[in-house]
């Protein structure tokens, strides 16, 4: 899959379902966003986070819908706009954490002398080839946005040793439910029909990223993907006090995978011999 493929996804996230749904792609919210022009920025953003991730992402996490303090302003999925500006302290300690780490292992072991977070390096990028930018006005939430979701998932795949482009987030409901009661600053489960409207984008999504393994967080999530006969590991989702048992849950799951791919290495060497 390659760009021609991205533009044509990027297209049919056009086709959100009327009602108490938001759009970060295609529509401005008027209330919290700085101006016109969010949804290209968060376009952009998308665009990027997923062409950085074409044909290198080995693992597909699958949420069941976009969040307010999310994808709503930042544009990727699990992924608050706070992160993106390197305000997020957890994330962005785990990304430091995962680089120093990599950088002792190739330096027999001793740290590099400008390592990321020190006095005049820049810290690692979540998107490394744009300088993201802020969607939401500063009034409403000065920092940007953060979600607990994508801070806990986020810091989690990047403690256990998955790299940054090794695994691509999405949701299926991949626009934003929220309480019209409540206004655009909330969240909803999607209803059945939602949900059903969501299916073609989730499908196009596992066609664009074809990974060796998927996760769904949550039964809504593992449920549609089931719809489309997509074997799932299903774990706990990260919210509502579900956080410790997610991240053993998604251990557990990579150590699993990446048994499978030293037993495949084993095979193939042994066939070359």
């Amino acid at each position: 899959m390659g760009i021609d493929s991205l533009e044509q996804f990027l297209r049919l996230l056009k086709n959100s379902p009327s009602g108490a749904v938001f759009n970060p792609w295609w529509q401005v919210d008027e209330e919290n966003d700085i101006g016109p022009h969010s949804p290209a920025i968060r376009r952009k953003h998308l665009a990027v986070y997923f062409r950085e991730r074409l044909g290198k992402a080995r693992l597909a996490i699958v949420g069941e819908a976009l969040g307010y303090r999310g994808g709503h302003f930042s544009g990727i999925p699990m992924t608050s706009e706070r992160m993106l500006l390197s305000n997020q302290k957890d994330a962005v300690a785990a990304l430091y954490e995962r680089r120093n780490l990599e950088h002792r292992a190739g330096d027999g072991g001793q740290p590099p002398p400008q390592s990321y977070g020190a006095p005049g390096r820049p810290p690692l990028q979540i998107l490394s080839g744009i300088k993201p930018r802020r969607t939401s006005k500063p009034s409403v939430c000065p920092d940007g946005f953060s979600e607990p979701t994508a801070t806990i998932v986020w810091g989690a795949l990047l403690k256990i040793g998955v790299l940054p482009d090794e695994f691509v987030l999405w949701n299926a409901f991949p626009w934003h439910s929220f309480d019209p009661r409540r206004g655009l600053l909330s969240n909803r489960m999607p209803n059945k029909s939602e949900q059903l409207s969501g299916r073609p984008v989730l499908k196009a999504f596992l066609e664009l990223f074809p990974c060796e393994q998927i996760v769904a967080l949550g039964k809504i999530a593992a449920a549609q993907l089931e719809e489309l006969n997509v074997n799932a590991h299903c774990t706990r989702h990260p919210a509502s006090g579900g956080a410790k048992l997610f991240r053993q849950q998604i251990a557990r799951a990579l150590k699993r995978l990446t048994v499978k791919d030293a037993a495949d290495a084993g095979g193939m060497q042994r066939s070359e011999e």
